[in-house]
């Protein structure tokens, strides 16, 4: 079938242009080639035309020749053949309902304008492909000029001698780079629980490049196809041939709000049990934990973005926080809740993840040139919040990817050869259980968790949630989860007792007041953390102890920001700031409290013991070291004793402490009852 006459296309393009873009038209004439693409609206295309609009959506290919033969035309004669632009689409309108679900791309729009939404998963390397093909016939030395297009015959044969000699011109040929790329169905539009759909696109000249993994995009393209190789199936894999590409970057504050749900969230905010209510609607099937859902509410809110150092780094807003309980404790269901409600949000199981699968990784090229770089989890939940069940399930080695993320918020790739650093903005909740299944209330609870110390200090609070065997807790707790099955059976709505908010309005109101509200810290909350801060840190020096860190002053920041965004207020009040060191001190207590010494240090969180027990340590390799002195293998029996005489250490912390000498390799075992160290001491 021949193709239509473009003429009148053209026409109705030069007229089009005319009318709306002369000044753009007019700035490409001047800045190409430096700029090569024109952008023009759609959406103003269909106001000026709507039925011509709509064919250019089923042929596309003949709509974009014609506009630019009519930006050609529109150059004069003196620019022709050094004057050839991309035509670009923005504003795109393809029916009522906006972007179209990846999933639903299929074979009804092959060769038609498509306009989908996701993030950008993976990105290639720049190739070059020729669009101008000059062929030089070895035998006569005839040349061959040949536009290449889609489907375009390469010859084999000379036209003029007939022979099979045909070699290609590199130097006299012309190249466009291009770039694969893939995307993948945004999550929130995937709520259902069906997997995200993945389409690949191609992007050409001076849109190579435009993109990262882990961006959010807007695509306008052609749907076109390509055979599978290793296949005899008539089957094709489809891809998105770009036109145009727009970065959109949702974060979890996207919410769209009416004008009544605007006034409705304000008139909210205003209520002085505002935060009371909020916390309540927070997992309301899981009962109790009051100090931890009132966490988890400032975590949603997240601190102030908005913050910079004078050095141009950033300081992060995000809340990490860890809840390490005994099994049955409703971790899961609260870290399922928070993914649920947060507009953008990942949930991960570490049993099911790998490290690259958190933050990124290096995969050989499907067309087996190169590598390709692709955004795991955080990356694409960056802007929004991750849960991480079973977190002390993931590899230790894997693990180590996630510091960067949680303190600087990227995520650094050097795989394969291939350098680069993603945002990866993501709040993280996670949740782990102890070692040896339950709590042991004899044993520090540091040494109680499969997590490394410096990845503990990095969550601003950490909640240990113990299953206490007390009968009055345990009655309240049966007669609720009874109460909330059987109502659950007979569909009954239950008459609240507690007041709450709907999960959709709690949405909303979290979105608004991220996006809007930037709350800065006032004099009085300012001097309540400090004196906090100096008050620990005083007596803790008195006491031999490091109860608190600069870090935690961060993180009692952040929380106080929070709390302030909870009823939409523009400063951090005193009432903010007590709310975050009640629950600062909470945790401290909970998990920083040295039993030996009744003491909160610090250092049970960020080295994995507590001050005095390090200092009993050393005092043990001291005494070792002595003895040493006396002897060629000192007898186990001498140091017990002298250690009970000199030290007065429990025989149980002793002995573990010589089994981890020998585990660093500072002691060996000689002979069976004999220890000796391993570098000579004089």
């Amino acid at each position: 079938m021949a193709n239509p006459d473009p003429t009148p296309i053209v026409e109705k393009f030069e007229e089009f242009f005319s009318d709306y873009y002369e000044r753009q038209f007019a700035e490409l004439k001047l800045k190409y080639p430096e700029q090569k693409s024109f952008v023009f609206s759609f959406k103003k295309l269909g106001e000026a035309d709507r039925d011509f609009a709509d064919k250019m959506v089923e042929n596309p290919d003949l709509f974009l020749m014609a506009a630019q033969m009519a930006l050609i035309s529109m150059a004069g004669e003196e620019r022709k053949g050094k004057f050839e632009p991309h035509v670009r689409v923005e504003e795109v309108e393809i029916g009522s309902k906006g972007p179209i679900l990846i999933q639903s791309v299929g074979s009804e729009n092959i060769h038609k304008m498509v306009h989908v939404e996701g993030v950008v998963t993976k990105r290639a390397e720049i190739r070059p492909r020729v669009k101008i093909a000059v062929y030089r016939c070895m035998n006569c030395e005839t040349i061959h000029k040949i536009p290449i297009e889609k489907g375009t015959f390469i010859p084999e044969v000379c036209d003029n001698c007939k022979k099979r000699a045909l070699d290609l011109d590199e130097k006299a040929s012309y190249f466009v780079n291009i770039q694969r790329a893939e995307i993948q169905e945004l999550l929130e539009r995937v709520r259902s629980g069906s997997p995200a759909s993945h389409i690949e696109m191609i992007l050409d000249d001076d849109l190579c490049n435009s993109i990262v993994p882990g961006d959010t995009i807007e695509v306008t393209g052609i749907l076109r196809l390509r055979p599978i190789a290793k296949t005899k199936e008539p089957v094709y894999a489809k891809y998105i041939d770009v036109i145009n590409v727009r970065n959109v970057q949702r974060e979890f504050e996207d919410v769209e709000l009416t004008k009544d749900d605007i006034k409705q969230i304000q008139e909210f905010s205003k209520r002085p049990d505002a935060f009371e209510i909020l916390v309540n609607s927070v997992a309301p099937s899981i009962y109790g934990h009051r100090e931890m859902k009132e966490a988890v509410t400032l975590q949603l809110f997240g601190g102030n973005p908005d913050k910079t150092l004078p050095e141009g780094g950033r300081i992060r807003p995000e809340i990490h926080l860890l809840i390490i309980g005994d099994p049955g404790a409703a971790k899961t269901r609260m870290l399922q809740y928070v993914t649920m409600l947060a507009p953008k949000s990942i949930y991960v199981s570490g049993k099911y993840v790998t490290g690259v699968g958190l933050t990124a990784s290096a995969e050989r090229d499907d067309l087996g040139e190169g590598w390709t770089l692709k955004a795991g989890a955080l990356v694409l939940a960056s802007g929004g919040l991750a849960g991480v069940d079973e977190f002390d399930k993931i590899d230790e080695i894997e693990r180590a990817a996630l510091h960067e993320v949680m303190e600087s918020g990227t995520v650094s790739v050097a795989k394969a050869g291939i350098v680069a650093k993603f945002k990866a903005r993501t709040a993280i909740l996670a949740a782990a259980n102890p070692k040896f299944g339950r709590f042991d209330p004899n044993q520090l609870p540091a040494e109680q968790f499969d997590i490394p110390p410096t990845l503990q200090s990095r969550f601003d609070l950490i909640f240990p949630i113990r299953d206490v065997m007390d009968e009055e807790k345990d009655r309240k707790l049966a007669q609720y989860l009874i109460t909330t099955h059987r109502n659950a059976a007979e569909h009954v709505v239950p008459e609240r007792t507690v007041p709450q908010v709907e999960t959709d309005f709690l949405r909303k109101y979290i979105a608004y007041s991220r996006k809007n509200i930037k709350p800065v810290l006032t004099h009085e909350a300012s001097k309540e953390i400090e004196s906090y801060y100096v008050t620990l840190r005083d007596f803790g020096k008195r006491q031999g102890a490091v109860p608190i860190t600069p870090r935690q002053i961060e993180g009692l920041i952040r929380m106080s920001e929070a709390s302030a965004k909870t009823r939409m207020s523009e400063v951090v009040e005193l009432r903010d700031a007590k709310l975050a060191i009640k629950l600062v001190d909470f945790v401290l207590r909970e998990i920083a409290l040295d039993k030996t010494t009744g003491k909160i240090d610090i250092d049970i969180i960020s080295t994995g013991q507590p001050r005095s027990r390090a200092e009993q340590y050393y005092d043990v390799v001291g005494l070792i070291r002595d003895l040493a002195k006396h002897y060629d293998m000192v007898p186990r029996e001498t140091i017990f004793e002298e250690a009970k005489k000199q030290l007065n250490i429990d025989e149980g912390i002793l002995r573990r402490f010589l089994d981890e000498m020998q585990k660093k390799g500072e002691l060996f075992e000689p002979k069976p009852g004999f220890l000796k160290f391993v570098q000579k001491y004089d």
